[in-house]
């Protein structure tokens, strides 16, 4: 039987360790932040014990791996690119940690602001709508970082949440067990909307971080997107908008009136999504919003 390599070591060892991180992260042109950030979810470090360098003199330190192993990653980390967020396997969004894996898109934090355009929409909707409550889909979930921001931001809806792939439904159903939300959210492996054809007519809203990168310019991503993300949540089609029109073409059946319909795009793509919401003739209130740098991201409309 292979020997279990220790998982606890001095504090010596692990400064040490971190003093070579670094200097190879600036070798490798890859932020030397990333060092501490890992140290806190595998070390359990705090950034005050790290800025301070005060663990070094600390007897022992328990991580979460081996330090072999660790390095290793870390390794991986710099000459392959995989994204720090998979070493840890977590990844901080609003106020949660999300389990991830190279099975799910890692959350971005722009993504964050879908959530606070849905509940300024409910707001400012009419009270007889009751949009929020009822019934709200996460269509292509992934690790279900939406949907959990969803639950916890519409605490009297239920979300129903949506993948393709089966392995990304049950990170999603991980999440939502560790955020306490597993009672508010249903998940569904499937197309798009097809695991919920008996709500049509129902829902209150529909959220969406689709696929929406052009095939042809995938190549030219980070590496640590392209050769590490799935490329099912990336690959949006020749024009880079085959998951959006087919969401904008599809939801009308299933939003009631005066439904909310909210999805993330990319940079470049407002005014054709614009247009096809306006074209298609079941949407009112057409919105466009930027993240915090000022990138046209957010398509917003109603069901008429």
């Amino acid at each position: 039987m292979a020997e279990q390599q220790p998982k606890e070591i001095s504090g010596l060892q692990l400064w040490q360790w971190r003093q070579a991180a670094i200097a190879a992260a600036i070798a490798a042109d890859v932020s030397p932040t990333e060092v501490d950030w890992l140290l806190q979810e595998i070390a359990g470090l705090d950034r005050l014990a790290l800025r301070l360098e005060l663990f070094k003199d600390w007897a022992q330190i328990q991580l979460q791996l081996p330090l072999a192993e660790l390095d290793l990653l870390w390794q991986k980390r710099l000459k392959e690119r995989l994204p720090v967020q998979y070493i840890a396997g977590v990844t901080p969004w609003r106020k949660f940690k999300i389990t991830v894996s190279p099975a799910v898109l890692i959350p971005r934090p722009e993504t964050e602001l879908l959530i606070d355009i849905a509940v300024a929409a409910v707001a400012k909707s009419k009270k007889e709508l009751g949009l929020q409550q009822g019934h709200w889909a996460d269509l292509g979930t992934g690790s279900g970082a939406i949907a959990i921001g969803l639950a916890d931001a519409l605490p009297e809806a239920t979300i129903h949440a949506v993948d393709y792939s089966s392995t990304a439904v049950a990170i999603a159903q991980i999440n939502a067990q560790n955020a306490k939300l597993s009672d508010r959210i249903k998940f569904y492996q499937g197309y798009w909307w097809e695991p919920l054809e008996s709500f049509k007519g129902q829902l209150s809203g529909m959220v969406s971080n689709p696929p929406y990168i052009p095939s042809s310019t995938l190549s030219f991503l980070q590496p640590e997107v392209v050769n590490h993300e799935p490329r099912l949540a990336l690959d949006g089609g020749d024009d880079g908008l085959d998951c959006i029109r087919y969401l904008v073409e599809t939801s009308p059946t299933y939003l009631k009136s005066g439904g909310v319909w909210l999805v993330e795009m990319m940079a470049g793509q407002a005014d054709a999504v614009q247009e096809m919401l306006q074209n298609q003739g079941s949407y009112c209130n057409i919105e466009i919003y930027t993240d915090l740098a000022g990138i046209e991201r957010f398509a917003l409309a109603q069901r008429l």
